[in-house]
């Protein structure tokens, strides 16, 4: 008699479980965009626009301001699963303006230990893991769909209410 193949337990989740599977993903997704776009703005967005002047990013000011506004509002609507294939667009191109601008010398990993003084660790300049992991999350948030806790889920609920079913013949 063959054996039968039995799945390991982690491939057996259940599929009303991975309706779940993005909403730790819009979490992280949502509040790292947030923190990071509160930041410039704690820190003033004309300082933000200065370092993008250094390293010549063309209209640096805009580029400042609208790099800001994305983090913020596309963090919020990933947070809430708003409108996120759209939120995930400018998302995406932010995370790779900053691989392409600031990260890629640095290479991939985003942990350089530069020295150990009084017994902390000083860094270096992080390299592009970190955005590389943002756009993974960002395209798997995308395509899993953003779950049953969003508001794109309820939109989805109230369009497809509001259609009336089709009857053959």
């Amino acid at each position: 008699m063959p054996t039968q193949f039995k799945p390991a337990a982690a491939t057996c989740i259940s599929s009303a479980m991975q309706r779940y599977a993005a909403i730790p993903l819009r979490a992280i997704v949502g509040g790292g965009f947030i923190q990071h776009g509160w930041a410039k703005i704690i820190k003033g967005p004309e300082a933000f626009a200065a370092i993008l002047q250094s390293l010549h990013v063309p209209f640096a000011h805009l580029s400042a301001y609208l790099t800001i506004s994305v983090e913020l509002l596309g963090g919020a609507a990933f947070l809430l699963g708003a409108f996120v294939a759209w939120a995930s667009v400018p998302a995406t191109v932010v995370l790779l303006t900053a691989m392409f601008t600031v990260h890629l010398p640095y290479g991939f990993s985003s942990i350089k230990i530069k020295a150990i003084v009084d017994g902390r660790a000083q860094f270096g300049p992080p390299g592009y893991e970190c955005e590389l992991l943002y756009i993974a999350c960002i395209l798997a948030i995308v395509l899993l769909n953003p779950g049953p806790w969003s508001i794109d889920s309820y939109r989805l609920r109230e369009r497809n209410a509001r259609v009336p079913a089709e009857f053959p013949g």
